[in-house]
């Protein structure tokens, strides 16, 4: 028995529409939602209806797709969706994305068709650990859901390098990107790890004054999860802020 109460900070009490909620991973799949917006605002130009396409697109192929396989992988948030419905959950949300992404080769450029073929590809080979686990890595992680978003974002709008200026504003805001899923990745294993499949933890800590504190798994998430929380908030506005003075 794990002796934290839940199996992550935003998930909701098994059962009924409470698990369609916390299979989105709601904090999580705004914050990499947030990367296409901040890949867009580093485009010389954003275009308000290419970013919201990339936006829903992003959010059927991660937040529904993605973490719909990833449920349906050992329920690690413990809903009680069927298999045949998470499976429709995941077919939809990345045919949707895929259709997204037809129209906007059909409507935008061709250059977009490498993107919705790395998408696809990505959400399959990371989620259902395809050939062997290969793409199912920290490095696989923070590629596909940090660094592709942004540069997604950035490409969708600026179809193209247009200066030296141009090319650094988009690696600085693909790298910063990655760097922050990096991030994200140090905090949310172990927190995890404490959540899921922690029976008990036992030892104190002594500080220097000579006090004394318990080690407990709790104590030791809380930090984890706060910080998780507060980049959950910041890197959205952050997002947010960019494209409104870019818009």
């Amino acid at each position: 028995m794990v002796v934290t109460d839940r199996p992550a900070f935003y998930a909701l009490a098994p059962g009924g529409w409470r698990d369609l909620l916390t299979i989105l991973h709601p904090p999580y799949t705004l914050w990499h939602l947030s990367y296409v917006a901040l890949g867009a605002a580093a485009a010389p130009q954003v275009h308000a209806d290419r970013l919201f396409a990339a936006l829903a697109a992003f959010f059927l192929a991660v937040g529904v797709s993605a973490h719909a396989l990833d449920e349906l992988s050992g329920r690690p948030l413990g809903t009680r969706l069927s298999n045949p419905t998470l499976i429709a959950l995941a077919a939809v949300g990345l045919a949707g994305a895929l259709a997204i992404g037809v129209a906007g080769v059909i409507a935008v450029s061709a250059t977009l068709v490498p993107f919705v073929i790395v998408g696809a590809f990505a959400v399959l080979a990371y989620n259902l650990e395809l050939f062997g686990g290969r793409f199912h890595t920290d490095l696989w992680f923070a590629a596909t859901w940090g660094a592709f978003p942004a540069l997604t974002g950035w490409w969708s709008n600026a179809l193209a390098v247009g200066s030296v200026g141009d090319g650094l504003a988009a690696a600085a805001a693909v790298l910063s990107c990655f760097a922050l899923t990096v991030a994200q990745r140090r905090l949310s294993t172990p927190v995890r790890e404490l959540r899921r499949a922690t029976e008990s933890v036992h030892g104190q800590q002594r500080l220097a004054d000579g006090s004394v504190r318990k080690l407990s798994a709790a104590a030791l998430a809380a930090p984890l999860d706060g910080a998780l929380r507060a980049l959950a908030v910041a890197v959205p506005l952050l997002a947010a802020g960019l494209v409104a003075v870019r818009i």
